[in-house]
């Protein structure tokens, strides 16, 4: 499925493939933990795995929240990270001008949700040769989803992934309409689902946005039941600590358990369809 990216490490197996890490890099003491950890549980459940953490992230409610340690610190943390453990990386890319910068250190670029409909930035990241995640954004049908995919194909790149994470209900809240998961496939490309953002309550009024983590299972389950190819997620060790995002991430201790029972949701949709 994402046979051009170095070090996937695919398996005989029709599990769905993972991208998941911290929101984004904090200490290298943190990802290499994270890292390592998710490789150990996705080997034992031969689950393809890609890392991910942003190197830098943009896209902050407050003008003192965290965006990370630097760009040129975090992106050779992750390929110090990448390389000790063998583990091909997913990091978000903002601006047209760092797609090159990005892809000389991770294998997937990723478009986040807010920036899918800007033309320079998916064809500076179409370009690179890399495979392009594009995260649907939270204002569009899946439908419109055609028009992101056409602007990387036609800038001579085929490698694309699309990512549903909700949409916007009110001012506050995320809803997720699963029909985007066929709707998407459709356009013949992979669709991920993202069930950590999903439950994201953004635009909170102390300025930190807010979420509902016990809703993240339920969201994984539907998603794998509705046909999708791929699982976002962000974890992290202690997610309480979390210099970003934490209100929605996923404690790293609670993945393996997670993983297990959408392996079995997987499994069950696949028997009953044949």
């Amino acid at each position: 499925m994402l046979q051009n990216i170095p070090r996937l490490h695919h398996t005989d197996t029709d599990n769905f493939f993972l991208l998941a890490g911290t929101c984004v890099v904090e200490s290298e003491e943190i990802t290499f933990q994270t890292a390592q950890r998710l490789k150990e549980i996705t080997s034992r459940l031969e689950i393809p795995f890609v890392f991910k953490a942003s190197y830098r992230k943009a896209n902050r409610t407050r003008i003192d929240s965290y965006t990370g340690p630097g760009d040129e610190l975090a992106l050779m943390t992750l390929k110090r990270v990448a390389d000790q453990l063998d583990l091909p990386l997913v990091t978000d890319i903002h601006e047209s001008h760092e797609a090159q910068m990005a892809a000389e250190y991770v294998d997937i670029l990723q478009i986040p949700a807010f920036l899918c409909r800007q033309t320079d930035l998916l064809v500076a990241a179409a370009k690179t040769g890399k495979t392009v995640n594009i995260k649907k954004g939270q204002f569009l049908s899946p439908e419109a989803m055609q028009f992101a995919i056409r602007k990387v194909v036609d800038s001579g790149n085929n490698h694309v992934m699309l990512t549903e994470r909700g949409s916007m209900f009110g001012y506050s809240d995320m809803i997720v309409d699963f029909r985007s998961i066929p709707t998407m496939q459709s356009f013949g490309h992979p669709v991920v689902m993202d069930i950590t953002h999903s439950v994201q309550q953004p635009n909170q009024n102390s300025g930190v946005t807010g979420g509902r983590p016990e809703l993240i299972s339920t969201i994984a389950r539907a998603a794998i039941a509705a046909g999708a190819d791929g699982i976002f997620l962000e974890t992290h060790p202690n997610p309480a600590e979390a210099l970003s995002d934490g209100a929605n991430m996923i404690p790293l201790d609670k993945v393996e358990e997670l993983l297990r029972d959408l392996i079995r949701i997987r499994r069950a949709v696949r028997a009953s369809s044949h």
